[in-house]
């Protein structure tokens, strides 16, 4: 299983950057991917950003496209999501996830970190 934990969350306001940053600690060697999802209050959870763990291929959710960017520092087994111009329905808890395979369900789940964006 592998271990994730986020940090990086705080309060900013419109228009501003904020970078989370999520560690991966236990058996890394078997993830395939690890992604960033986030949840807001009475909302679905919802996909935002990922990366393969070995390889150059990212994607992202239509809501955070040409704002967000996921990186990963392999020798640091860290993932980071950089969100510029954020706005305040990016308000959320951001969730680090990893999967051991293209087809599997993302079973490893970091505790969140909180992102608020006030107007």
């Amino acid at each position: 299983q592998v271990l994730l934990v986020e940090s990086g969350g705080g309060l900013v306001q419109a228009g501003d950057s904020l970078k989370l940053s999520c560690v991966a600690s236990g058996r890394t060697a078997t993830t395939y991917a690890m992604a960033w999802f986030r949840q807001a209050p009475g909302k679905e959870r919802e996909f935002v950003a990922g990366c393969l763990w070995a390889g150059s291929a990212s994607w992202y959710g239509d809501s955070v496209k040409g704002r967000f960017a996921i990186s990963r520092d392999n020798a640091k087994k860290t993932i980071y999501l950089q969100m510029n111009s954020l706005k305040p329905e990016d308000t959320a808890v951001y969730y680090c996830a990893a999967k051991i395979s293209r087809a599997s369900d993302w079973g490893s789940w970091g505790q969140g970190t909180q992102v608020t964006v006030s107007s």
